[in-house]
C-alpha cells in the first residue's frame, strides 16, 4: 500500500456535498482508504476568469492509502470528476468538483498527464492549509516526502 494526498476543490453547487461525494468515492476505490480529511475553507479563487472571480471555492485534502499505482488513481479521480458533473471547457473555469494528485509515496513523475509533486501546490494557500491540517509541510511538499 502506498499514500496518497489528493486536493479537493468546488465552486457551483452543492460544494459541501461535491466535496462529501469526492471522499465517499475516493474511499469507495478498490484497496482504498481514506486515512484522514482536512477541515474544510472557503477560498477565493486564484488565476480564474476574470468572470468567475466571485465564485469561491471550498477546499479540502484527503490523505490515503492505495494499492492503485499514481496514473490509476489519476484516472478514477478524474472519473469521479466526471460524475460530478464536471465539464473542461474554460482553463481554470468553474467547476462542481477538481480532484488533484498533490503528492504519492516514492513516486516523482513529470509526464504530460502527470506530474508529481503537484507543480504548483506548494505556491498554493488553498492546497497548502488543508495538507497543514494533514501533517504536511511545505517542505514535505517541495521535498516530495510524507511526514
Amino acid at each position: 500500500m502506498a499514500r496518497a494526498v489528493l486536493a479537493l476543490g468546488s465552486n457551483l453547487g452543492d460544494r459541501e456535498g461535491y466535496l462529501s461525494f469526492a471522499v465517499s468515492s475516493l474511499s469507495a476505490l478498490p484497496e482504498t482508504r481514506v486515512l484522514k480529511e482536512s477541515n474544510r475553507r472557503e477560498t477565493a479563487p486564484v488565476d480564474v476568469p476574470a468572470a468567475y472571480e466571485a465564485l469561491r471555492f471550498l477546499n479540502a485534502a484527503v490523505l490515503l492509502e492505495t494499492t492503485l499505482s499514481a496514473e490509476a488513481l489519476l484516472s478514477e479521480a478524474l472519473a469521479i470528476e466526471a460524475k460530478a458533473g464536471r465539464i473542461r471547457t474554460v482553463r481554470n473555469g468553474p467547476r462542481p468538483l477538481d480532484i488533484d494528485l498533490i503528492l504519492y509515496e516514492g513516486i516523482a513523475s513529470a509526464t504530460p498527464r502527470l506530474t508529481l509533486p503537484h507543480p504548483r501546490a506548494h505556491l498554493r494557500d488553498f492546497v497548502l492549509a488543508p495538507l497543514r491540517d494533514l501533517g504536511f509541510s511545505i517542505e514535505h511538499v517541495l521535498e516530495n516526502r510524507f511526514p
